[in-house]
């Protein structure tokens, strides 16, 4: 079965229920909680387990062991595959997907239009509190961490000054200036000196991601010739929209910056800038 980054509400239709294919609502904060969801989806709970919580910064990634558990306890399987969508849209299920390729597995896509697009199209929905795990097969999965997937400040700060690397920035326009407040107190308003605004939002029309001439465009526009792309946001979910959006428009060096603001912003000697 092939898989690219992406899939369309068709295509799922038409394979729910398939014992190799599971599905994942990866919802997270106010999106959460809908009493609706396409039928057998199971919860990827980035808020929850699917986080470290040992870590001060929100949404940091598992390490290698605990995601081989979480998956494992998700019924996935290494020669299975996964579609996993969000209620928003697409928002968190681009970092879940990202999750999932930085620990090695790559049979994994993101529905275009999330819920929202199922339900318009009028595709199934179940309703009631989802199944609770152990209905289901414990999965095989094991974690094969990929390196670079997934990066720090060191390796961001060494790409600000790298002539051949960009680092893209996903929070709005109004937080990348520093107008705007941060919604998590404590941290600086601004940006990293160097960086790139392209709001997630853009890279996205009526909720589906764009075609990729026009991905290629957004990212070459600011990036010029530059192929090695960094990303960040807030906390390292919506940056992957970005790499999502890159990797369409036909990118191979990506990488997502999992402390994101939450870490660059907080009181520290990493420099900020503010302004456009």
């Amino acid at each position: 079965m092939p898989f690219g980054p992406l899939t369309d509400g068709e295509w799922l239709a038409a394979r729910l229920g398939t014992p190799d294919l599971v599905v994942l609502d990866a919802s997270v904060g106010g999106h959460r909680g809908t009493e609706r969801r396409i039928p057998g989806a199971r919860v990827f709970d980035i808020d929850g387990a699917f986080s470290d919580h040992a870590s001060p910064l929100p949404h940091t990634m598992l390490g290698a062991d605990a995601f081989t558990e979480e998956a494992r306890a998700l019924g996935i399987d290494d020669a299975g595959a996964v579609v996993v969508y969000d209620a928003a849209g697409i928002y968190s299920s681009a970092r879940a997907r990202w999750m999932f390729k930085a620990m090695g597995f790559d049979r994994v896509a993101v529905l275009d239009g999330g819920l929202p697009a199922w339900e318009a199209a009028g595709l199934p929905v179940e309703s009631g509190r989802p199944l609770a795990t152990g209905s289901w097969r414990r999965g095989d999965f094991t974690a094969r961490p990929r390196p670079g997937l997934l990066v720090g400040s060191a390796e961001v700060t060494a790409a600000l000054a790298d002539p051949g690397s960009a680092v893209f920035d996903a929070r709005t326009r109004e937080r990348f200036a520093g107008t705007a407040p941060e919604p998590r107190p404590g941290l600086r308003g601004g940006h990293m000196p160097g960086s790139l605004n392209l709001p997630f939002g853009e890279v996205q029309a009526a909720g589906r991601m764009r075609s990729a001439p026009e991905l290629r465009e957004a990212f070459s526009g600011l990036a010029g010739g530059r192929e090695r792309l960094y990303f960040s946001c807030g906390s390292g979910v919506t940056a992957c929209v970005l790499a999502l959006g890159a990797e369409i428009a036909g990118y191979d060096e990506l990488s997502v910056y999992d402390g994101s603001w939450g870490e660059w912003g907080l009181p520290s000697d990493l420099p900020v800038a503010t302004g456009a």
